[in-house]
């Protein structure tokens, strides 16, 4: 019997929130590529965090021969945010099948803009004003002695057609196998892909249906800036996936938005404007005003139920975030796939 990895990174405290909770990173592996994963984020997004926790789980019990540990090194944060996760704990069961509309409108909370963890992380080794979260997950990436060849941040969206899928624009020519298998993926299950044409705001380019680029720092302050919001504006850092490529590898980074609750016929106009959208949104506005006036949440659930809202199974999310991963990985191998 071969003897189990040794673990010399299995939970390590990475650093401490603001609040002073520990932020926890695992590595696994020997392998001559790193892969980065986090999860966490936005704390209203709970799903990220459960697959990666369970990722980590797998990956400890792995044989040290296992091609995923000779291949690889994975550096992964399952929670970057525990503050946030707190915060949500009152609607987040954590072994959730699916999860309540109702209890969702009442109890989610997450950072405004400008204080966005995603878009939080230090300009340069220098910059003492980043989160302590962020300072702590770049202090730990930068100890990497491999080229990171795949960052995935793994995200969620609160309301969508079904899943969307964001690349890095900088391979959106080398992408092309990686696309298919979530393509395919999406089809076995029953879903269709999300669309929206949002022409660069943010960031947000369009590949094609399902698909399109992930954000930029630099447009999203260019978007609080044509508001006006120059306060905003100004506190945004590089995100993530910036931080990850600016150590110099043209590291393929991914963001998975895998929705909580599927609005059906969103995106058949790819807006904005998508009138099927607007009506949604107009109802869930009047769903929250409800809550506010003391209507209990699981009323909420049922006439949301009732007009069409369907949540989406944890299981699926999770099974098309590792498609996304595992597809990933498989591209950068061949960025000709396709």
């Amino acid at each position: 019997m071969v003897a189990k990895q040794s673990l010399p990174e299995w939970g390590v405290a990475l650093g401490r929130s603001r609040e002073g909770r520990s932020i926890f990173g695992h590595r696994f592996g020997r392998g001559p590529a790193a892969v980065s994963l986090l999860g966490g984020c936005h704390a209203d997004e709970p799903v990220g965090p459960r697959l990666l926790r369970r990722l980590a789980g797998y990956l400890a019990g792995l044989e040290a021969d296992d091609p995923m540990l000779t291949r690889y090194q994975w550096w992964i944060i399952p929670h970057i945010n525990p503050d946030g996760e707190l915060r949500n704990a009152a609607w987040q069961d954590p072994d959730a099948v699916g999860y309540d509309l109702g209890r969702y409108l009442h109890g989610a909370v997450r950072e405004l803009p400008g204080d966005d963890i995603e878009f939080g992380f230090p300009r340069d080794p220098g910059d003492s004003g980043a989160r302590p979260e962020n300072r702590a997950a770049y202090d730990w990436w930068r100890r990497a002695d491999r080229p990171f060849v795949l960052h995935a941040s793994l995200h969620g969206t609160r309301f969508a057609a079904g899943p969307f899928f964001l690349i890095d624009r900088a391979w959106e020519h080398r992408c092309e196998g990686l696309k298919t298998a979530c393509r395919e993926h999406v089809e076995r299950l029953g879903y269709v892909l999300h669309d929206v044409e949002r022409h660069g705001e943010k960031g947000f380019f369009r590949f094609e249906r399902g698909f399109a680029s992930r954000p930029d720092s630099k447009r999203m302050a260019t978007h609080f800036e044509e508001r006006g919001d120059f306060e905003t504006a100004s506190r945004f850092r590089p995100s993530s996936m910036e931080t990850v490529r600016s150590f110099g590898y043209d590291t393929l980074t991914l963001v998975p938005e895998m929705p909580l609750f599927l609005l059906p016929g969103v995106g058949d106009t790819p807006g904005p404007p998508d009138p099927v959208a607007e009506r949604w949104y107009g109802r869930l506005d009047a769903w929250r005003l409800e809550l506010s006036r003391g209507c209990a949440p699981e009323s909420i659930t049922r006439a949301a139920t009732a007009e069409g809202l369907v949540t989406m199974p944890v299981r699926d999310q999770m099974a098309l975030q590792w498609t996304f991963i595992a597809a990933g990985l498989r591209q950068v191998h061949d960025p000709r796939d396709g």
